[in-house]
């Protein structure tokens, strides 16, 4: 069974929809980007995979159960999460800003020891230098290197990313969107990605959710999606040129 799938899921705000009959499953190991414009409903389906909102229509199944019958604590530590705004706790240290998940879970002192240390390397973060700072301390693509190592740290099989890398500046994106492909070769996650950046789609997912007005549009691989005929498709790949 798909690690994630929407089957005919509506969501409306007010009496405006939001996502409108959104069918789409994500396979174990792929990275699926949601692409779209502002208000096309991507983040709004992030949220519906770790039941931070529920669908008013259809179902969102994460490992064959639907995520109305899942025990919300327990469904979302077993997917990694990563914003924008990171959400460190500002007076832990890294260490225990990575760990937290680890502890919650009853992980022994020396396994999460040994787990943040490796994920810190992971991240170009050697644990000796940084472990004992706290976000404070930390540049802004610091702290998202920390939000992905704590996403990562129980080893959850599905990891959401939304829009983690667009407050960072173009160099520090770059590094960062390709230490995020490095990362899923060495640890196979399951990820879905939102981002409104069409080369950033391209070059981190292994397959793009098109969405436009809360519909999907195109769900194609990379090079396939570069042929799409959709108005809205071409919209997106005109930014390529630019």
């Amino acid at each position: 069974m798909p690690p994630v799938e929407f089957r005919d899921v509506s969501y409306e705000i007010a009496g405006k929809p939001i996502l409108q009959d959104l069918s789409l499953h994500v396979e174990v190991g792929e990275t699926l980007v949601l692409l779209g414009r502002s208000g096309s409903g991507k983040t709004t389906a992030l949220k519906m995979i770790n039941g931070m909102l529920f669908p008013k229509r259809g179902q969102v199944f994460v490992d064959g159960r639907a995520t109305t019958d899942w025990d919300p604590i327990k469904l979302r530590r077993r997917i990694g999460y990563v914003i924008q705004e990171v959400g460190l706790f500002p007076h832990f240290t890294v260490e225990n800003n990575v760990g937290l998940v680890p502890k919650l879970e009853g992980w022994s002192a020396g396994d999460i020891e040994s787990r943040v240390n490796l994920l810190l390397e992971k991240v170009g973060m050697p644990a000796g230098e940084f472990r004992s700072r706290y976000p404070r301390q930390l540049s802004g693509g610091q702290r998202q290197r920390v939000g992905v190592a704590r996403a990562l740290a129980a080893d959850p099989p599905v990891l959401l990313f939304d829009e983690p890398f667009g407050a960072l500046d173009p160099v520090m994106r770059l590094e960062l969107q390709q230490q995020f492909v490095t990362l899923r070769q060495d640890f196979q996650k399951t990820s879905i990605f939102v981002t409104h950046d069409v080369r950033e789609a391209l070059m981190l997912g292994t397959n793009i959710a098109l969405l436009t007005a809360g519909r999907l549009d195109v769900m194609a691989p990379p090079q396939e999606f570069r042929r799409a005929r959709s108005e809205e498709a071409r919209a997106f790949l005109a930014c390529l040129h630019n």
